[in-house]
């Protein structure tokens, strides 16, 4: 029943949104708050199944976003003939180098070990160099002000999701064969750093997604909403439910989106609810609780961190994809730890960590929160300042400080829940 009312709860808040401000505000923060329940559900896998301290959400999220640039956009065949070529040769001599260099790690031994591996590091990293740089630079030269990059594969859309998840959980394997064994403050830190690395590798990097220059116009899975108002059968119908053709087809297009998304919450979900109650699901609960024991039953506790690590890194990519098709473009410069990290723990921690559903309820609601305290906060506020002097210092202060309100709320609503349900709002069973 608990549970009932709180999802309950959330729909009245979404349908509240529609009555009072707009159906368009309201389906946005709908199709929004789905894809950040996909996020918390991804980072719940993590922590509330395994403990694992993950401060790296916001990189897995922009391998995602990264992933939909990479299989939707069409390749730019200029781009291609003037470097492309060039610039895959300079990436298989690094990987070449790389793999070099860890088969001389590992077979080697002896007094000239470790100069072997800084001597093939050395010439590989320069004979990568003097591949790579010129490819990139001819490929960067082409159009930069509308292209200079590779382009992607010219796929359907709906293909990048699941390739989101594949990268994301690619990295992630890459990231916790190095850094599981840390323990879980050093582990957040590392994650910490290397989510940043990622960031700044997308925006630097102009050949592979245009870096800061953002690419836009991304293919989409729903009609376009111009396209809608031309067709006459479109308009006919809307006329006949006493709607203009601009706003049913604004409304149209977001409700497709929310039907997508909503298919892959619940696929998601179901597959999360499966896996906790299976004994799979049982022994990463028991490695969570006590590793110790867990390791004296027989159990490989590295070996399966890892498996949930790459698991919930994979979720998180999917969201991503999901987010930068919404979006309709790849924004390296959005992605910041308080929006893709920050406030996905607090989903989690506030939802009940341990709980899938939990998670997906906090998804919605602290994303409702987020979105809708800063407009009711300056209506407040403006209530509040009516009756004070034009000009005061006082009421110019109150009113600046209208756009500090989500930070605020947020903190307040996270000591209230730690105080008085510490366990979140739907607790693990």
């Amino acid at each position: 029943m608990r549970t009932f009312a709180l999802f309950a709860l959330v729909a009245v808040l979404i349908l509240g949104t529609g009555i009072v401000q707009s159906w368009n505000s309201a389906l946005l923060i709908l199709n929004m708050g789905l894809v950040s329940a996909v996020m918390a559900l991804g980072v719940n896998l993590q922590w509330g199944f395994a403990g694992l301290f993950n401060v790296g959400v916001m990189g897995f999220v922009a391998l995602g976003g990264l992933a939909t640039v990479l299989v939707s956009m069409p390749p730019v065949a200029a781009a291609w003939s003037a470097g492309g070529l060039r610039l895959l040769a300079g990436l298989a001599v690094g990987a070449l180098t790389m793999v070099l260099a860890i088969l001389v790690w590992k077979r080697l031994s002896g007094r000239w070990h470790g100069w072997a591996v800084a001597a093939i590091l050395i010439v590989g990293f320069f004979a990568f160099r003097a591949v790579f740089d010129p490819g990139v630079a001819a490929v960067e030269a082409v159009d930069s002000a509308a292209t200079g990059y590779l382009g992607g594969l010219g796929l359907p859309v709906l293909l990048a999701w699941p390739v989101g998840g594949v990268l994301a959980a690619g990295v992630a394997w890459l990231i916790g064969k190095a850094a599981l064994g840390l323990r879980s403050d050093y582990l957040a830190i590392a994650t910490l750093g290397i989510a940043e690395i990622i960031i700044a590798v997308i925006k630097n990097e102009d050949w592979l997604a245009r870096g800061v220059k953002n690419v836009i116009g991304l293919p989409r899975p729903v009609p376009y909403e111009i396209d809608l108002q031309n067709d006459p059968d479109f308009v006919q119908r809307a006329a006949d439910l006493g709607v203009d053709a601009t706003t049913a087809s604004t409304l149209y297009v977001k409700l497709g989106y929310g039907v997508f998304f909503a298919v892959v919450l619940v696929i998601l979900l179901v597959l999360a609810q499966l896996a906790l109650k299976s004994p799979w699901g049982r022994m990463m609960r028991a490695i969570r609780d006590n590793e110790t024991a867990a390791r004296a039953m027989g159990k490989d506790v590295t070996r399966r961190h890892l498996q949930i690590f790459v698991l919930g890194s994979a979720v998180c990519g999917i969201a991503g994809a999901m987010m930068t098709t919404l979006d309709g473009q790849l924004t390296p410069g959005t992605y910041q730890p308080l929006r893709y990290t920050f406030l996905i723990w607090v989903m989690v921690i506030v939802g009940g960590s341990g709980n899938n559903f939990g998670a997906v309820l906090g998804g919605f609601l602290i994303w409702f929160l987020w979105v809708q305290v800063e407009p009711i906060g300056q209506t407040v506020m403006n209530l509040v300042t009516a009756g004070m002097a034009d000009g005061s210092w006082l009421k110019a202060h109150l009113q600046d400080s209208v756009q500090h309100m989500r930070l605020l709320t947020m903190g307040v609503i996270l000591l209230l829940v730690l105080r008085f349900s510490p366990r979140g709002l739907l607790p693990e069973r």
